[in-house]
């Protein structure tokens, strides 16, 4: 992992209406009714893709990063047809925790902002801990992650 404070990425993603509240999830039935504008769960998996797309060329092989935690607003709907730009910056390094400001914003201003925290993790171990679950071999884990990798 070769990483530094300071460094940013921006995306940009046009809303169709794929990404609307209505078509979160099929297995979700109480959006089927709602607006159908962009769905703050698509808007922060966008904000966290962006974060993704920066770090890919700074980790190591066998490397990647989790979603650890999000704080992330969304104070403003985006309609069918708008174009919606997410920003991402690295503000902190914690171990293997990263800590990025991200915002985004639609054709008309800001629409979320926030920070987001992602852990970098090694993926072998990673998965061999998720699937221990499978066995019913479940740990809490807590004391180790995200601080030591996975």
């Amino acid at each position: 992992m070769n990483l530094t404070t300071g460094i940013s990425h921006s995306a940009e993603l046009s809303v169709d209406r794929s990404l609307t509240v209505p078509k979160v999830s099929p297995h979700l039935m109480a959006f089927e009714d709602m607006p159908p504008v962009f769905a703050t769960a698509y808007m922060v998996a966008f904000l966290e893709a962006t974060c993704i797309e920066l770090l890919a060329p700074h980790l190591d092989e066998g490397e990647h990063t989790v979603g650890v935690h999000v704080d992330v607003s969304h104070v403003a709907a985006t309609p069918v047809g708008m174009s919606v730009k997410a920003h991402v910056e690295l503000v902190e390094i914690a171990k293997r925790t990263l800590t990025f400001r991200v915002s985004a914003h639609d054709e008309s201003g800001l629409i979320g902002e926030g920070l987001h925290k992602r852990a970098v993790i090694q993926v072998g171990k990673f998965m061999d801990a998720v699937n221990s679950k499978l066995d019913g071999q479940t740990s809490n884990r807590k004391d180790r992650f995200p601080d030591e990798p996975i």
